[in-house]
Parts: structure tokens; sequence; C-alpha cells
């Protein structure tokens, strides 16, 4: 018989095998991303420990949303150096109503781009890729690292005080204490991307099924100093259904209908006459 662990599931104090994981303890419920460990976010395949206080995590709320939206941001990044081999990976967070990661790239993209782009992503989706932490010395993500320039930089910036400061978005990637890589593995266990980052995220790509969109690109500036090379922001959103996408997507139409700048405009409650200037 397996030794024994105890653990606090929604108030309730079960005895469980050691080894034991949130996907075993919330197995009848696919809803379940990620699971809240004694107030930490952790990856559905963590092993849980004596003691332990578990909650489930769904795409419902707002830590679930945040989990899917940074795991359809890998999914973005992989599609990206997937068409694109030479782009250097920036910073990829979620963010309110979506996500983005920056790249490094010879020419920003354009519209043909992000459809080409979102195509793989939904092949990507599909195939049901797995995501898997490894935890990772500096030396160890450097040297896997070696042709990810940022990413090399930002390794410099873990254990600081305010990494969000010195780099939006860092936090998500280095922002623990102790470096982790994501590997996304293929169904025959071979890895088809990895990425630096804290985790977590949602155990397979599938789950990213119901509602994502990637919206526009723009110009960025690494670590937010014009000082630093000009990177192409792309931006994407992600919803725990297609209705709530679709929702999404129909509050911003409406939003643009009623823009007070275009609406005056094509009613001529104003007007920038060429001949006069437009800054008149």
């Amino acid at each position: 018989m397996s030794p024994q662990i105890t653990v606090s599931v929604l108030g309730e104090v079960r005895s469980v095998d050691t080894g034991t994981t949130g996907a075993d303890v919330f197995a009848s419920d696919r809803s379940v991303l990620v699971v809240k460990v004694n107030g930490d976010l952790r990856d559905l395949d963590a092993p849980l420990a004596d003691g332990d206080v578990v909650e489930p995590v769904r795409a419902d709320g707002e830590e679930g949303l945040a989990v899917l939206r940074h795991s359809c941001t890998h999914v973005m990044a992989q599609a990206v150096q997937e068409l694109f081999p030479e782009a250097k990976l920036g910073i990829g967070p979620p963010v309110r109503d979506g996500f983005y990661y920056d790249f490094d790239v010879d020419r920003p993209f354009t519209p043909e781009d992000l459809k080409a782009i979102e195509k793989v992503m939904q092949r990507i989706v599909k195939e049901g890729q797995t995501f898997r932490r490894r935890v990772v010395t500096d030396g160890e993500a450097r040297a896997e690292l070696a042709d990810e320039p940022y990413k090399i930089e930002l390794i410099g910036l873990k254990g600081g005080s305010d990494v969000d400061q010195a780099a939006e978005g860092a936090s998500v990637e280095v922002g623990g204490g102790e470096l982790t890589i994501y590997d996304n593995l293929r169904r025959d266990g071979s890895t088809a991307w990895k990425d630096l980052c804290r985790g977590p995220h949602v155990p397979s790509t599938r789950l990213l099924a119901n509602g994502f969109q990637l919206m526009r690109s723009a110009a960025a500036y690494w670590r937010g100093s014009e000082k630093n090379p000009q990177l192409q922001r792309l931006y994407g959103t992600a919803w725990a259904t297609k209705d709530d996408l679709k929702a999404y997507l129909n509050r911003l139409a409406e939003a643009e209908r009623r823009d007070h700048r275009r609406l005056g405009a094509e009613l001529d409650l104003f007007s920038f006459p060429d001949e006069i200037g437009s800054g008149l």
C-alpha cells in the first residue's frame, strides 16, 4: 500500500497517496485548468504535499482566464517562430481581455501574417500539445536559450526586488525564486517548442480551442526604453467559451460604432480641411 498524505480539498480533509496531483484530485472535473495550493497557482500535474490546501481554478474567473491567456501566448509565440524562424522572443504576459508577445523580427507583421499565425495556432491547439514544467539553473537556462538574447537578459533580472519595473511583464517569466522552462510536448513525447516561464499553464492546448483571436500588431521598445531595439508586439484575446469571445468582439464593434471621433466626422459636426491644415 502506498504511503498516505492528508490534503484539504474545498474544506474536506482527504487521505491520498503520496505523489497525488491536482489532476488526480479533480479528475472528474474537466473544467479545472490549474489548482491553487496554499494560495499559490500550480500546474495540475504538480504533486501535492502533506497538509496542502487545494482549490480548483477554472476559466470562469480572473485567475483562470489569465492562465488560459498566458497559455495562448505560448501557442502564438510557437506559431510565430514556426513561420518566422529568425524571430527572437521578448516577453509575453496576459493582460486585461487578452495577451501579447513581443518579437524581434526583420519587418513589421502584416494582416496576412496575423492570419497565417492564427492558422498555425489552430493546428497546434488541435494537436493537443501538453505543457511540461522544468526547473533549471541559471547556467542551464542560458545554455538552452543561447539563441534568445532577450531571454538571456531576463535571466539576469531574476531575484530583483521588482522585475516588472525593470521590464514590463517580466514577472511572468522570472519573477519567482527559481527559473523554469516550459516544454510544449507532442503526443509522441517530443518537444515542439519551449520558453522561459513561471507558469502555470493549462494541461493541454486543446483547452484553448473555445475562443481565441489575434487582434493587431504594434511597435514596442524592449523594456519600454527608446534606447533599446524596437520590437513587434502581437496582441490577441482568449476567452473561456466561443460565446464569450463573440460577446467581446461585439462589444468592441459597438464601441467603434459609437466612437465620437468617427461619428463627428461622418455627421460633419467637425472637419479638418486639407487646405487649412489638419492641425487647426
